[in-house]
């Protein structure tokens, strides 16, 4: 797949920037253009990408001129910088107004209210967001994990989570979903569950010292209702939806329990973070799983995703997100990708992503174990 004006992506020098760009040229994507504030690092990126160097841009996403020199004659602008919390919408509004078409690794209920009114159908371009591993495969995969199963009425029980590298960017949007910070978590609710058509509050506790199937070791569980997934919940029809968020590191666990409920400065929270993780994964192999257990009226099914590197997952998910936007497979409007993308044709492509496995099992036998373990 080619194309006469380059795909621009921004945060290009960055972790999930630079694995995005490599996927997209694995799927045949170009020319690219990439963005990022320090001129050294972008620069390296650009020159050392797989099947030749390509551009490299110098943007400031604070500074408005920048942002619309590095959107300026791109047909799609792929956005892996953050935090979400602070791009929201700026960079899709650069793009658009530029003729581009946008895609957010990251994005949600924030960047949807700011572009909700940008009239992009009017204009014919496209923005979708929540196009990364959570949000964005986190959708996907239980959508395509219900067609095993179709009916409504199911229960879903996800456990996502690992021991990894935090950026600095993850830290702060995870800080925010604790109720941490400096404003109130934009993205869901914590120790929320989904009830027979509604959000019921509280209706989770949190673990410190949980044994669970496919995470080794002893975890700390944290139930989060993300607005994901209660849109996927009305979208399958749920009776009931159980979402854990999964965190193994002892000293990631000391830190959070610091800080939920509380008002640290979100800077020094997030640094909390990144170097507690960077001590957690001292002499230990990186990992990250979701496990989906669906129990519908058609049977049961659970499916686990493991990967060594969960950013090179949301990586690829952008980039499926821009191959499809670029294809015509994506209507003109403002999306979230779980919702407009094809469920089976991501989780065929992300299984078959280097590093990635995905174990799929039939029965009630396999939920009966995931859920004994709670």
């Amino acid at each position: 797949m080619t194309g006469r004006r380059p795909v621009g992506v921004l945060g290009g020098s960055g972790v999930v920037g630079r694995a995005a760009a490599a996927a997209l040229r694995g799927l045949g994507v170009g020319p690219l253009r990439l963005g990022g504030r320090r001129p050294e690092a972008v620069a390296a990126a650009a020159a050392a990408l797989p099947g030749g160097p390509a551009e490299a841009v110098v943007v400031d996403l604070a500074d408005a001129g920048s942002l619309a020199a590095f959107c300026a004659g791109c047909s799609t602008v792929l956005n892996c910088a953050g935090p979400s919390y602070q791009v929201k919408g700026r960079v899709a509004l650069a793009a658009l107004a530029a003729g581009a078409d946008y895609v957010d690794v990251a994005g949600d209920d924030p960047a949807y209210e700011q572009l909700r009114g940008a009239g992009l159908a009017t204009l014919g371009r496209s923005a979708v967001l929540s196009a990364g591993l959570l949000p964005g495969l986190s959708g996907l995969l239980p959508r395509w994990l219900a067609g095993q199963r179709p009916g409504e009425g199911g229960r879903l029980t996800v456990w996502a989570g690992g021991l990894e590298r935090c950026s600095r960017t993850v830290a702060a949007d995870l800080v925010l979903s604790l109720g941490g910070g400096p404003a109130e978590p934009p993205f869901g609710e914590p120790l929320a569950a989904w009830r027979d058509g509604r959000r019921a509050g509280r209706a989770l506790r949190a673990e410190d010292a949980a044994q669970l199937p496919y995470f080794p070791g002893e975890v700390a569980l944290q139930p989060y209702l993300s607005t994901e997934a209660e849109r996927l919940a009305v979208a399958l029809g749920l009776a009931g939806l159980d979402w854990y968020n999964v965190f193994p590191g002892r000293r990631v666990r000391a830190v959070l329990a610091s800080l939920a409920g509380g008002r640290a400065p979100l800077d020094d929270a997030a640094g909390r973070l990144v170097r507690a993780a960077e001590l957690d994964l001292t002499g230990r192999r990186p990992y990250y799983r979701m496990v989906f257990a669906l129990d519908s009226p058609a049977g049961a099914v659970t499916a686990v995703l493991g990967t060594g590197d969960s950013y090179r997952v949301t990586a690829a998910v952008g980039a499926l997100a821009v191959a499809a936007t670029l294809a015509g497979e994506v209507p003109a409007g403002l999306h979230y990708a779980a919702e407009v993308l094809d469920p089976g044709a991501a989780v065929r492509r992300i299984a078959a992503t280097p590093g990635v496995t995905l174990d799929v099992s039939y029965g009630p036998a396999e939920l009966t174990d995931v859920v004994g373990a709670l």
